[in-house]
């Protein structure tokens, strides 16, 4: 395991973090968390070098945490830095603070949160619980040692997140969507120069985007890869990439079998500021240009858009439209609509707008929606 400074803090992180969002379920229920193979998972990466765990209160359907508590038992929980992160959506009141962080401890059964998030911040949130007083709370909670670092996660445009950094001197740290697609988006490349150079440390999240950069790679972008003189798995090209930026603190990933776990702590081992060569860099602008051929929705599957108040299964929905343009399969991909229960599938949308307040990538859900049943429907099975 390769280790990177994190900040101002006088620790080095592990360059791989483990993010506790897509663990392994039972029958394909989120908050039915394998335990038993989680548990292995998280701790064979500890074993292997792996500092960082990363969760927050609604992963899994609001498990992640207490599962976590469980799973870091026998010593495990002194062994890493543990990072959560802030409900702000159920604080109305400053009294919110600490009713949610005293659960929190609780649910992840530790004294103390080495690492707390206020949760994806974007303009909205961010006003609101600056507006009730987060950062002189957050304060008081560090004096008491509930937690002893203040970050912040975000999904917003780049001014916003510059604006949330220059906040405050308490931040430590940030937690950004990052990978070789969004080198413009959110944050982007400027928001991760721009927190680094003001000492705070960035963790990435999203560095496959939500696996979109590592499963079933289009054919045309599979032949530039090839292209390379040395051959690594997408997955592996993506994580050095980002690996690749000194100001790159942690990456997270959201691992979801044991051998994901092993293989990105081999990508991990390999890893380093400037190792990738020019050719290598040249080859991403190349993968970069020809997904942005392919594909049309920007959907990560976070799933901040669940549950939709009519049902519709919105990341499913847009999985399955984005496979049909990218390879270029309409009718395999109406078959994966088929098997999509009729109370989750696109027409049901009402145009509602709670998901568009949601989303982290400002996607238009209910024209998307409308555009891919279009495309994905047969008339026998709507």
């Amino acid at each position: 395991m390769q280790y990177r400074t994190f900040g101002r803090l006088d620790w080095k992180a592990s360059a791989l973090g483990f993010g506790a969002m897509r663990l392994p379920t039972i029958d394909g229920d989120s908050a039915r968390i394998d335990e038993a193979e989680a548990t292995r998972m998280i701790r064979f990466a500890i074993n292997q070098g792996v500092k960082y765990v990363d969760t927050a209160y609604p992963y899994h359907e609001e498990m992640s945490e207490p599962f976590l508590g469980r799973a870091l038992q026998d010593g495990y929980r002194q062994r890493i830095r543990l990072a959560t992160k802030l409900p702000y959506w159920h604080v109305d009141s400053a009294d919110g603070f600490d009713r949610y962080l005293d659960e929190q401890l609780e649910r992840l059964q530790t004294g103390h949160i080495d690492f707390y998030l206020l949760h994806g911040l974007n303009a909205e949130s961010w006003t609101k619980v600056r507006d009730l007083g987060v950062l002189r709370w957050a304060e008081r909670a560090i004096a008491d040692g509930r937690f002893h670092h203040l970050g912040l996660s975000f999904h917003d445009r780049l001014e916003v997140f510059k604006e949330i950094v220059d906040a405050s001197d308490l931040w430590l740290f940030c937690q950004i969507q990052y990978n070789f697609m969004d080198i413009e988006h959110q944050a982007g490349t400027e928001g991760l120069e721009y927190a680094a150079a003001r000492g705070l440390a960035v963790v990435v999240m999203e560095p496959l985007r939500g696996g979109l950069l590592a499963r079933n790679t289009p054919p045309a972008v599979q032949e530039i890869w090839y292209g390379a003189h040395r051959q690594r798995t997408p997955a592996d090209w993506a994580l050095q990439w980002v690996w690749n930026h000194a100001e790159v603190s942690v990456v997270l990933s959201g691992m979801s079998t044991l051998d994901q776990v092993e293989q990105n702590i081999a990508s991990a081992s390999e890893s380093g500021p400037g190792t990738l060569t020019d050719a290598e860099l040249a080859l991403f602008d190349r993968v970069r240009g020809k997904y942005r051929e392919l594909a049309r929705i920007p959907c990560t599957d976070c799933r901040y858009c669940l549950p939709c108040p009519s049902g519709v299964n919105i990341p499913r929905v847009f999985e399955i439209y984005n496979e049909a343009r990218i390879y270029g399969d309409e009718e395999a991909a109406r078959g994966a609509y088929t098997w999509l229960d009729e109370k989750e599938r696109a027409h049901l949308c009402v145009e509602c707008g709670e998901c568009l307040e949601k989303c982290p990538q400002q996607i238009e859900i209910p024209d998307w929606l409308a555009k891919a049943h279009e495309v994905l429907h047969r008339e026998e099975n709507v």
